[in-house]
């Protein structure tokens, strides 16, 4: 098993991604009743910034409010990169079977909660959401609550297979053309990341140029040991 602390600094700000109605199921349920009120009435009769409130989305909280990413967004995360590169021509995750199995069985964030160190101000985005369906178009508004640019979380993976270490390289990398959390397609999310040693020192990662250094280092030092092993058995 090998472990890998890292650091992942947002380049574009990150959506909220937990509901503010805690009985959301009930509330889900109810909604499809017969005599639920449509959005325009419930908005004439509590008003449009309680109803917004209520479908609103944001950071879950510790108990100090502190507000925290969970372990399986991280892995989800992992998940996602792999799918899409799995697809790409040349990458590590095209050589991957059952990619889904492996984050789901060897891949692990050792924090069950990661705390957002926020720099700047939390906000709200609010973005309209289209869909299409047998009755037409629709189109909804959705709000989610954010942490800004330059927010930065410190977690750990926890490796069950010697040769992913290089894999989530890979899609960290890819953190810089699609992040965390929602709306991700736009370009929310998106990020940076140093890899760090037990001291936090900077081993590793594009977000310095010291991190740049020290992957490039590594990277000539493995294809050299392959063109060594190769030349061997030729």
């Amino acid at each position: 098993m090998k472990t890998m602390k890292v650091r992942l600094i947002l380049t574009e700000e990150a959506l909220g991604m937990t509901p503010v109605d805690k009985d959301i199921h009930r509330t889900f349920i109810a909604s499809k009743a017969p005599d639920a009120p449509s959005i325009e009435e419930e908005v004439e009769a509590v008003g449009v910034e309680e109803v917004v409130e209520k479908q609103k989305t944001v950071f879950p909280r510790m108990a100090d409010g502190t507000l925290f990413f969970w372990d399986y967004q991280m892995r989800g995360m992992i998940k996602d990169s792999l799918g899409l590169l799995k697809r790409a021509t040349g990458t590590l995750a095209s050589k991957i079977t059952a990619y889904k199995k492996i984050v789901d069985g060897l891949i692990f964030v050792q924090e069950r909660k990661i705390p957002i160190h926020v720099e700047g101000e939390i906000n709200d985005c609010q973005r309209p959401l289209r869909s299409s369906g047998a009755s037409g178009e629709h189109v909804a508004l959705a709000n989610s609550e954010t942490v800004p640019a330059g927010s930065w979380i410190e977690f750990t993976f926890e490796l069950w297979r010697d040769d992913l270490d290089d894999v989530i390289r890979e899609c960290l990398d890819y953190g810089r053309r699609r992040g965390l959390a929602q709306w991700r397609n736009s370009g929310k999310g998106t990020f940076e990341w140093d890899e760090l040693d037990d001291d936090g020192n900077i081993i590793g990662g594009n977000h310095t140029e010291e991190g740049r250094k020290a992957d490039a280092a590594r990277k000539a030092k493995k294809a050299k040991k392959e063109a060594d092993k190769a030349s061997k058995s030729a």
